[in-house]
């Protein structure tokens, strides 16, 4: 077996939700083995995702990887892992924003949504309860007001009331130049520093690890893979969107593979010597 060195190497950017893990947390067997296997070939996999670090960590280890970066809280939260640290890894950087500004324009457009900031330390605060995994396992009930003035590295807003295409239509109508901002399969808005996304944050790390720009894999299934895959994609590498993603996500990759259900991840890193060859021989 051949290790990958220098110029050589490969990074692989995979997403977790409906990416690595099914809706019920489910990480395939067959998934952990071909991550295991493509990183023991000398390439770096660094998984980039919505969750916060502290939501992250376990599936992180899940798949095996003890040592290097992971992107969280969409790019605003970069964590380099450390096995013996308490809680599996260290802050390396986090990026934060004022939230007064948006969060005025959003109480005004969706006075009935649900509303939480993700603190510099990872934990939570929030005004109404939202689900019982979706925050850190620290998290706070607060009034709006005190969400307003901390920095933060997050806005989360769900809005139970809103189907998710009529979502896109309201926060469209807000108008939320000044940050950048995912919205998820559901009324499910994620909202970052402006110019922060996994791609960002991707672009530093790839930067750090000396990996060529053209050798990047993304793997994902949500609008907030989007950039990700513009990343991979602007300068010669592969942005994989997962079966059951919406027609923009797909639209947006450089091919579509199987659904989370049938080991999508899997499926590409199967392919990956077949993607070598190809690039060896164009």
């Amino acid at each position: 077996m051949t290790i990958a060195t220098g110029d050589d190497r490969w990074l692989i950017a995979l997403d977790i939700d409906g990416t690595l893990v099914h809706d019920d947390g489910f990480l395939s067997p067959r998934v952990v083995a071909e991550v295991e296997r493509v990183r023991a070939l000398g390439h770096e996999v660094i998984v980039a995702t919505g969750r916060s670090a502290a939501n992250a960590i376990p599936v992180i280890k899940d798949v095996g990887i003890q040592h290097g970066f992971a992107v969280c809280s969409n790019g605003a939260v970069t964590i380099k892992l450390h096995e013996d640290e308490p809680r599996g890894y260290i802050p390396h950087e986090v990026i934060t924003f004022q939230p007064r500004e948006v969060l005025t324009k959003l109480i005004e457009k969706l006075p009935n949504a649900h509303f939480a900031v993700e603190n510099v330390d990872g934990s939570y605060n929030f005004h109404r309860p939202f689900p019982s995994y979706a925050l850190g396992s620290e998290n706070y009930e607060t009034p709006l007001e005190d969400l307003m003035d901390e920095p933060v590295s997050r806005v989360v807003v769900l809005s139970p009331e809103h189907g998710a295409e009529e979502f896109v239509g309201v926060i469209a109508e807000i108008g939320l130049h000044s940050v950048s901002y995912a919205i998820g399969y559901t009324a499910w808005l994620d909202i970052s520093p402006q110019g922060i996304s996994k791609a960002s944050a991707l672009e530093k790390r790839r930067q750090e690890l000396g990996i060529l720009p053209s050798q990047v894999i993304a793997v994902g299934d949500g609008r907030n893979d989007i950039n990700m895959f513009e990343w991979a994609r602007a300068n010669g590498g592969f942005g994989f969107a997962m079966g059951q993603g919406p027609d923009e996500v797909k639209l947006a990759a450089s091919a579509v593979v199987a659904s989370v259900e049938d080991d999508g991840v899997a499926e590409v890193l199967a392919g990956f010597e077949g993607i070598l060859f190809s690039r060896s021989v164009s």
